[in-house]
């Protein structure tokens, strides 16, 4: 059977939705002014402290603050990264209950902000298998919808790098996850460059690229798709280390990305980079990626 044929290359009509990972320090509106002062359309912050388990509730001033904040400078396009500390496949009873308290309170606070969409990692099995620890996800998931169905946020599970027992580096493992939870029509997907790099998948020739989103649609289908991470690796192809690299920096090169930001099927999502930051020989490193990545769409 022939090969499907990928979309055609994009055109200057449909402007790609470039965003980055932006601090909440001093406040939420901070995050939506840096972002825009690099020229950037979409943006992700997290909702408190991704490190500690509680943060003062949200105050009226403060989502009032971002909400003018996104009005003034234009930007539509909101994404929130849960906590790391969150782990919905955990086998401990105690830090399972935990972790589902937890996205509760981000999805209220992603509500209070008018932020749609929540990414986070599916989970580690902590050894007792995949999945054990897939149905444990699920299991998560089903408390979370039930509990939060008229907040308007959607979970997106992340692709991730496969480190130790965490879940989620084949696209198989989000597959299952959908056929496991009551209301899959419920969760979308997040797909990290980087990660699914780490995990194996490559996407550098037209030939592999195209595989890879064939296997994307094949077991999660493409429509489900929320947001993309754009991230190079500093670590090898199937590495299932995660550790990102500025675009063209690290091991995968620039050919991944430009397959990506021309491919039509994805323009409509945004596309968050989750590099380094910093300033190198006098060019702010949001910047230059956002300027690469620029210069690979073909218009």
């Amino acid at each position: 059977m022939a090969r499907p044929r990928r979309a055609r290359l994009a055109t200057s009509i449909l402007p790609c939705k470039f965003g980055a990972h932006m601090s909440i320090a001093g406040g939420y509106e901070r995050a939506v002014v840096a972002a825009h002062a690099v020229g950037f359309q979409a943006v992700q912050i997290f909702t408190k402290n991704s490190n500690q388990w509680n943060a003062p509730a949200l105050t009226f001033e403060q989502a009032g603050a971002f909400h003018q904040a996104l009005e003034r400078t234009g930007i539509r396009d909101t994404v929130a990264h849960s906590s790391y500390l969150i782990n919905l496949a955990s086998p401990d009873d105690a830090l399972w209950k935990r972790s589902i308290e937890a996205m509760v309170v981000e999805m209220q606070r992603c509500h209070e902000l008018g932020i749609g969409d929540l990414v986070v990692h599916p989970g580690a099995h902590m050894g007792t298998g995949e999945e054990t620890g897939l149905r444990r996800i699920a299991l998560a998931i089903d408390e979370l919808h039930r509990r939060t169905q008229d907040l308007g946020v959607t979970i997106d599970l992340e692709t991730t790098a496969g480190q130790g027992s965490w879940l989620g580096y084949r696209f198989d493992h989000l597959q299952s996850i959908l056929e496991f939870v009551a209301c899959p029509r419920q969760l979308g997907v997040c797909v990290d460059t980087c990660h699914i790099f780490a995990a194996g998948y490559s996407l550098d020739r037209p030939e592999r690229y195209d595989e890879t989103i064939k296997q994307l649609d094949e077991t999660i289908g493409i429509d489900r798709l929320r947001v993309w991470h754009l991230n190079d690796s500093s670590r090898e192809c199937g590495s299932r280390v995660d550790r990102h690299a500025g675009i063209g920096a690290g091991k995968m090169g620039l050919e991944p990305f430009r397959h990506l930001v021309n491919d039509l099927r994805f323009r409509h999502l945004p596309m968050i980079l989750e590099t380094p930051k910093g300033i190198a020989d006098g060019e702010d490193l949001d910047a230059r990626n956002l300027r690469i990545l620029k210069q690979l769409v073909v218009t």
